[in-house]
């Protein structure tokens, strides 16, 4: 097999450029039959084979440098770098990453995991090069569904201005994860369609190649030709900004990507070269559902089914089903998903209320600020939003909603450990970063009902509100316990004994855990649901001060800002003289792995909350003045 001649980068330099094609059909078996086994990304990997290889093929890594917008169509990379042998361990803990990785590789430049970074990323080697004198060269991968975010065009608006080679290559497959909507898609969708303008292109350079006029022509040319291009071709949009355009061309064709690749590499400015590729390319599953395989458990190769099938209802669909029922009964709901309307569950929202759904693109921080004139105008958006990709509206959120106060629900998905994706994905930070907004109410339900009348609570609160959920399937527990939410209050679950535990959201079904698993031992708590973030419940924090001899606080959120610390703070402000124990994550990234595996790891499971409780309780004495 060719593939086997891959040990090292650089090493397909080694491989005849016409057997590349056979390289990519071994590659493409490879990648169906490792993440058929570990999941991952496939569909976008799919589809960016041919591209990979003609990367590879001309530039040299790694000095070299191949910015990935995203990064979740990395694998042909990592394979052609020397990674092959280790894709058993593929979104493992300890394992390969899904991502790239600057501490895995050399070859790996830039650290990616969120959209529409590889331009600004880019740009920054191609002016770090300009300063140090250094002879490499810069190639940015972007996808079309990544261009819809702003931050690409801030990138494109600078790179206008080079004098030095830039190659960008626009690998434009129709979708993000779901399909691509708004305008950009429009303009690359009008591109991809003008047969008429690229036919005569491709005859008039034809036929003046074979003149010996042809430069005197052609110069006398340009200004026809460019006139007929900006007729057939609508949205002449790179060019405009001063960046040559080649394409487009066939994405799944190496000889000719490698061409057109030669081509742009001898400019001494910014270049676009547009690549249409299909996204599943070669897996006839994945062809016909890329949204299913753009990220998936592992699967059944000859079905694509999943292996592991889903037998309750998790968190996102929980919260799909409420938005259907509450936009049903509220005509003044809103949804707004920044092309995650399938990830955040707002599918059968949209298909039932098309005219209150936007799909807004990669684009968290427009997002936001449109809902928040939606507020003004007397609606109620909910904003549907990956917990990671909130941290990029955070000033609309702050600047915009909150300090207006304006009545915007964000609905945070993913919160927590979120596992396989890692650093860049997990929803860790979020109950920090927001508790420090003023005006803003954050809130965690601690089961799949209570995230229903969280939700419809939220669309009628009067100013901005937050409610955070885990990935994953929804606990189903504890549904005779559903007492009305009223603002700022705490649910108490189960009292008796000297220990109080006080959980946030996922972290009620781990305190119910250490409960059971501490009467064992003679040791009765008391299990409470916060329920509120912020404002947490004040008259309640005085009471388990007065009554209880350990308060332990648990959160699946960084410590530094998070719930603990606000206790802690309220307690020390107060005089409250009650030992705390504070159960939260450490203040650092927490890298790819299994979430349970990474919960174990990092101390938040019921065994290592276990084993702190009964170490802390131990050490305490008899309560002075407990009323226990």
């Amino acid at each position: 097999m060719l593939l086997d001649l891959i040990k090292h980068e650089n090493d397909i330099k080694k491989i005849p450029r016409e057997a590349l094609p056979e390289l990519a059909a071994e590659i493409r078996q490879f990648l169906i039959e490792k993440v058929s086994v570990t999941g991952g990304h496939l569909a976008s990997n799919l589809g960016m084979i041919e591209i990979t290889l003609a990367l590879h093929y001309l530039y040299h890594l790694p000095e070299d440098k191949i910015i990935w917008d995203v990064g979740h169509q990395s694998y042909t990379h990592k394979i052609l770098t020397g990674r092959k042998d280790q894709f058993d361990t593929l979104r493992q803990y300890g394992g390969l990453s899904g991502f790239p990785k600057r501490c895995e590789s050399e070859c790996d430049c830039f650290n990616t995991g969120h959209s529409s970074t590889s331009l600004s990323a880019g740009l920054g080697f191609v002016r770090a090069r300009e300063i140090t004198g250094e002879n490499y060269e810069v190639v940015s991968v972007i996808g079309d569904g990544s261009l819809t975010g702003g931050m690409a065009y801030e990138a494109l608006n600078n790179a206008s201005k080079l004098k030095s080679n830039f190659v960008i290559v626009l690998n434009d497959n129709k979708m993000s994860i779901s399909e691509n909507t708004g305008g950009i898609s429009t303009v690359l969708n009008n591109i991809r369609t003008a047969d008429p303008y690229l036919g005569l292109k491709s005859g008039i350079e034809s036929r003046l190649e074979k003149t010996n006029f042809g430069t005197k022509v052609a110069g006398k040319l340009k200004n026809t030709k460019n006139s007929i291009k900006y007729l057939l071709i609508s949205g002449q949009l790179f060019e405009n900004m001063g960046l040559t355009y080649l394409g487009p061309i066939d994405g799944h064709n190496v000889e000719q990507l490698i061409r057109v690749l030669e081509q742009a590499r001898k400019l001494n400015h910014g270049v676009i070269v547009h690549v249409l590729t299909k996204k599943g390319k070669g897996y006839e599953p994945a062809e016909l559902f890329p949204t299913k395989f753009h990220g998936t458990e592992a699967f059944h190769i000859e079905s694509g089914e999943n292996k592991i099938k889903k037998e309750k209802a998790t968190y996102t669909d929980v919260f799909g089903a409420a938005m259907k029922k509450i936009g049903e009964r509220n005509d003044k709901v809103i949804a707004i998903t920044a092309a995650m309307t399938d990830g955040t569950g707002l599918t059968r929202f949209a298909k039932s209320f098309p005219k209150r759904f936007f799909d807004v693109g990669i684009a968290e921080e427009h997002a936001v600020t449109f809902a928040a004139a939606l507020a003004v105008s007397g609606l109620r958006p909910v904003v549907a939003v990956y917990s990671s990709f909130l941290q990029r509206a955070f000033d609309q959120a702050l600047h915009d909603v909150c300090m207006q106060n304006l009545p915007v629900v964000f609905a945070v998905d993913r919160a927590g450990i979120v596992g396989n994706d890692g650093e860049t994905h997990q929803g860790i930070f979020d109950l920090s970063y927001l508790s420090l907004i003023p005006n803003l109410t954050v809130m965690a339900p601690k089961n799949k009902w209570e995230l229903h009348d969280m939700l419809q609570y939220a669309v009628c609160f009067d100013g901005p509100i937050a409610i955070r959920f885990p990935r994953g399937t929804a606990f189903d527990q504890l549904e005779s316990k559903r007492p009305p939410i009223v603002h700022g209050k705490g649910e108490v679950l189960y009292e008796g004994g000297e220990v109080a535990l006080l959980a946030v959201g996922s972290m009620v079904e781990t305190a119910l855990s250490v409960r059971r698993d501490l009467a064992e031992q003679g040791i009765a708590c008391t299990v409470i649901n916060a329920r509120f973030v912020k404002p947490f419940d004040e008259a309640l924090i005085w009471k388990l001060a007065r009554d209880y001899k350990l308060l332990v606080t648990m959160e699946e959120n960084v410590e530094t800002g998070g719930f603990g610390q606000q206790i802690n703070a309220f307690l020390q402000k107060n005089h409250l003289h009650i030992p705390q124990e504070i159960i939260a994550l450490p203040d650092q990234f927490v890298e790819h792995g299994d979430p349970k595996q990474l919960k174990k790891e990092f101390g938040i499971d019921a065994g290592a909350v276990e084993a702190r409780v009964l170490m802390a309780y131990r050490q305490l004495g008899p309560a002075e003045g407990s009323e226990r």
